[in-house]
């Protein structure tokens, strides 16, 4: 049998041949972004594996004999899920991979953006010693957070912010306000978190009605001088009109992980903005969170291999399809 990696950023794929070899599994890494290069990979395969390549429906109608697409993350942006559906193929996430690491990477970029670290650390390399304004500096206890999305890092972050002690709202049209309530948040709708928040903190998954949440209407509500930190994906953002806020001023200042398109190109604009901290879509690293990540995906196709049920399948398959 074949395991299709269609990408992967690892040293290597070790931990995949532990667990699958000996089960009779070849496992074929490549690092495939365009379509003929998945399709030649993955028509074949038994299983797939993927993290960022675009697994689309030309793709995946490729796919003969696969039994589970299973991806390295909670995100499933990147396959056609409507298309795996279709096919009978189950796609697999890790809902509980690195909500820990997020939540901190998060905490990390929101103190960076409200304490000036980013700025003042390159004053001081710089032979410079006069610190930042005053102006620029806040104490988190005098500020509103708003939380879009309050899934499992959503709710870190908030436990998270309560330390810090200050007001915290909350906007997710799926969660009751008592479980928001619950979380120490302060349930409100997006207009009025926009209009109210001094941060803007976003967790939401990329899907079509998140795609471009973040536009110019929506960065025009925000606070004159807020603050937006995005470790979620990168096109929830336009990152032309985040740019256009950014130069006018109307934000204080933004800190990304995620970018849209990625990785973030060589002549972005938020490159050279001084107010904008920009991390390398690392925010889920850990040496622990890896190897969690990567057994828990690797133990997921052995169980498809094997005919075991299935965890954690995201796009709603009852009846999946059959080895040949």
């Amino acid at each position: 049998m074949k395991v299709a990696v269609t990408d992967f950023t690892f040293p290597s794929l070790d931990i995949e041949q532990t667990i699958l070899e000996p089960l009779g599994v070849k496992v074929v890494g490549r690092q495939c972004r365009a379509p003929e290069q998945l399709i030649d990979l993955v028509s074949d395969a038994d299983a797939v594996i993927t993290q960022f390549a675009p697994v689309t429906a030309t793709v995946i109608d490729a796919m003969r004999r696969a039994c589970v697409i299973a991806r390295y993350g909670i995100g499933v942006d990147n396959v056609d899920l409507d298309a795996a559906r279709s096919c009978g193929i189950p796609v697999c996430n890790v809902p509980d991979y690195c909500i820990d690491e997020v939540a901190d990477h998060t905490l990390a970029l929101i103190l960076s953006l409200t304490r000036q670290i980013v700025a003042l650390g390159n004053h001081v390399r710089g032979g410079q010693w006069s610190g930042a304004p005053a102006s620029t500096m806040h104490a988190l206890k005098e500020l509103t957070v708003g939380i879009v999305a309050l899934g499992r890092i959503g709710r870190e972050v908030a436990a998270r912010l309560r330390a810090f002690k200050c007001n915290v709202l909350a906007f997710d049209p799926v969660v009751p306000a008592a479980e928001i309530e619950k979380a120490g948040c302060t349930p409100v709708g997006l207009d009025e978190l926009l209009k109210r928040s001094d941060v803007i903190t976003l967790h939401c998954p990329s899907t079509a009605k998140t795609r471009r949440m973040i536009d110019r209407n929506a960065l025009a509500k925000m606070k004159r001088g807020a603050l937006l930190v995005n470790v979620a994906r990168g096109d929830i953002v336009d990152s032309a009109a985040l740019v256009e806020a950014l130069r006018e001023g109307r934000l204080g200042g933004a800190a990304l992980d995620v970018f849209d398109p990625e990785p973030i190109p060589a002549d972005s604009p938020l490159r050279g903005i001084a107010n904008v901290i920009v991390t390398p879509h690392v925010a889920s690293a850990s040496g622990p969170s890896g190897l969690r990540l990567r057994t828990a995906v690797a133990q997921t196709v052995a169980r498809a291999l094997r005919g075991e049920p299935l965890m954690n399948v995201v796009n709603g398959i009852a009846e999946r399809r059959l080895v040949p």
